[in-house]
């Protein structure tokens, strides 16, 4: 599933200042986290929701499973349509059987045996007429029959020589396309039927549950919402005079609303200024044009939730350093 980065809560207080000695700026704001919204990959009705919210789950772990009974029964099927384009295939391939081409030699040797009775016939029927014995329709029958006799013979030997041949090669890679066409056919259905279990990307914590066994769901319906506390940041403004004091990499004293006090790191820093956030209580703070701050926060025992407010003090860079 994609990652998207969204914040949790408005940015509240904002409000940065320096310290009383002016080499410390000290700057408010919430923490956010990065949030992933795990959805289903295939449409259907849920046959699980294995998590509530609150729960720690890792990357990979189940989280729902989707009903597969429909796309079982169409992989029956798609199965079923490969076992019959192999067969045709190899049949294809094989060519006419051994016991095809000697019925259709024994066709061509009768076909023969009644061409040649036809033609003694018409030598009769031509030596009777010439002797005046015989009549020029009973000569024209034997010449029919003659005529109909080659055509036979004609159409054996076709049908003989088209069995030894076998299959064109265009028709076996038709064969072969239909094999191929079921064989993908198949691999789709069977990934859908992976992609029913609707699987976490990322370790962290359920912060949202989104959708309850029985409902149905349609490709992309969100079913949890998964919160990587592992990696949070503290987000915070500081006026445009302060820019040049700060560094990436640079670390800030971070404290919470209780008192408890970590060390972070400032992440990124925002290339363009934007004006105070509107939630700041005065116009004269709300017409600042400040730059964000990401913090980075190790959170390796759970202190840092989505939305809590958090004061950082950053001391001053030296300029030129």
């Amino acid at each position: 599933m994609p990652r998207s980065f969204v914040r949790v809560l408005a940015l509240s207080a904002v409000a940065c200042s320096r310290g009383r000695d002016g080499s410390t700026i000290v700057a408010s704001g919430h923490v956010e986290v990065t949030e992933v919204r795990v959805a289903t990959k295939v449409a259907g009705t849920l046959a699980s929701v294995a998590v509530e919210e609150g729960d720690h789950v890792k990357a990979g772990q189940a989280l729902a499973h989707v009903d597969t009974t429909d796309v079982n029964l169409a992989l029956a099927a798609a199965r079923a349509e490969r076992g019959q384009a192999d067969a045709e295939l190899r049949l294809r391939v094989a060519g006419a059987r051994a016991e095809d081409v000697a019925e259709a030699e024994a066709m061509v040797n009768r076909a023969r045996a009644d061409l040649d009775g036809a033609d003694r016939d018409l030598e009769r029927m031509e030596g009777l007429l010439a002797s005046g014995s015989g009549t020029a329709k009973a000569r024209d029958d034997a010449r029919a029959r003659r005529d109909a006799a080659a055509a036979s013979l004609a159409a054996a030997r076709e049908r003989l020589a088209r069995l030894k041949a076998g299959s064109r090669a265009e028709e076996i890679d038709a064969a072969r396309a239909r094999l191929a066409a079921a064989e993908a056919r198949i691999a789709q259905l069977d990934q859908q039927v992976k992609d029913a279990v609707v699987a976490s990307p990322v370790d962290g914590i359920v912060t949202e549950k989104l959708a309850e066994a029985g409902e149905l769901a349609a490709r992309g319906t969100a079913v949890a919402v998964v919160s990587d506390l592992g990696k949070p940041w503290l987000t915070v403004y500081v006026p445009e005079p302060d820019l040049g004091r700060v560094r990436i990499g640079q670390e800030a004293e971070v404290r919470t609303d209780d008192g408890q006090v970590r060390t972070g790191r400032i992440a990124s820093v925002a290339s363009k200024a934007e004006f105070t956030p509107k939630n700041v209580q005065t116009r004269d703070e709300r017409v600042k044009l400040v730059y964000k701050l990401k913090i980075g926060l190790p959170n390796v025992d759970g202190l840092f939730k989505a939305g809590m407010p958090a004061e950082a003090r950053i001391r001053a860079a030296v300029p030129g350093k």
